[in-house]
């Protein structure tokens, strides 16, 4: 049986068991994580840190706001056709400005969490040809970030639904794992006010049918479709409800122990899909409920999109670079930071 839930977990699970939208674990199961067990490097009064995704080739202004204590680098994928790892695709592992960011990023102490996957690309499970040619992909990439000992897989689209990859890369997490027994591990899924799907349930049972340690299960709380015109927020916590429920069945773990390996990400203002659109009030009521429940993290999607458009901050439509509501610079990441 695998050890799931690792670090916020103390014991081993009891058994593994709409579509959503993406962006753009001895003791027992009841005991808490140790103090240095945060695979965030969360401070303060709370034990809900603050993890943004930024950019990993592109500098933003707003990356700091709200001070984060650590930051989810996005997106590790192949470099088109085969099991290259390569920064948004394009970038070389080795590339002398991702390593300058990432340096500037962690000056003040934070850490970095390498993501594969995302919306958009291939991720690497897609292209690889073995399990341990995929490991040594995903470790390529975590050695070129200082060596990170914090990864995020990203699945969504046509990669969750492919059952060939999904086994693939929980094989290569589990020879990683293996080799690096700090390696932390957060798969970030889409999610509905229902729950996670049964393709997202599906990757976590394979997780643990592989024997992966699984840290957090990282709720993507937007973009549910056009019949969900209501309260981003009020959806977001619904949403976490009903994934804890799942989430203590797939790891069989306690109440308390499945909330601490849940975090929340949520696409700030407004989102992909026409009605939704995520306001500070919607942030402040996550930053409320994370810090109620003790999740592990909050995060959004994000730092470069947390500005106001100017002249279009009333737009419909998605933008890449701000957030389409009225808002100071860094708002977004001051009320994520509580």
């Amino acid at each position: 049986m695998a050890c799931l839930f690792a670090l916020a977990i103390a014991g081993c699970s009891a058994g593994s068991g709409g579509t959503g939208g993406g962006e753009a674990g001895g003791g027992t199961a009841d005991s808490a994580p140790s103090a240095t067990s945060d695979p965030s490097g969360g401070a303060g009064t709370s034990s809900t840190a603050y993890a943004p995704y930024v950019s990993a080739t592109t500098a933003s202004a707003l990356d700091a706001a709200g001070s984060p204590a650590t930051y989810n680098l996005a997106f590790v994928i192949s470099d088109g056709g085969d099991c290259t790892p390569r920064w948004n695709g394009s970038h070389a592992l080795d590339d002398s400005s991702v390593a300058s960011r990432i340096e500037q990023l962690t000056d003040d102490g934070a850490t970095v969490r390498v993501s594969f996957g995302g919306a958009s690309g291939k991720e690497l499970a897609a292209v690889c040809g073995s399990a341990r040619a995929l490991a040594e992909a995903y470790g390529e990439a975590l050695d070129a970030a200082g060596g990170a000992t914090l990864a995020d897989f990203d699945i969504e689209g046509d990669e969750l639904t492919d059952s060939a990859s999904v086994a693939l890369r929980s094989e290569a997490i589990a020879l990683l794992q293996a080799e690096r027994e700090d390696l932390d591990v957060t798969f970030t899924l889409p999610v509905m006010p229902a729950g996670l799907d049964d393709d997202g349930i599906a990757l976590l049972e394979s997780a643990n049918d592989h024997g992966v340690q699984v840290s957090t299960v990282n709720l993507m709380t937007m973009n549910y479709g056009e019949s969900y015109g209501g309260d981003m927020g009020d959806y977001a916590l619904t949403s976490a409800e009903a994934a804890h429920t799942q989430l203590r069945k797939v790891f069989g773990s306690s109440a308390a122990a499945a909330w601490r390996g849940m975090a929340l990400t949520s696409m700030l203002g407004v989102n992909d899909v026409a009605g939704e659109t995520f306001t500070l009030a919607d942030a402040a009521e996550v930053r409320a409920f994370a810090e109620e429940k003790e999740i592990a993290w909050v995060s959004m999607w994000s730092t470069f999109r947390d500005r106001s458009c100017g002249g279009d901050s009333g737009a419909d439509d998605a933008a890449t670079d701000c957030s389409g509501v009225t808002q100071e610079d860094g708002a977004f990441g001051e009320a994520f930071a509580g």
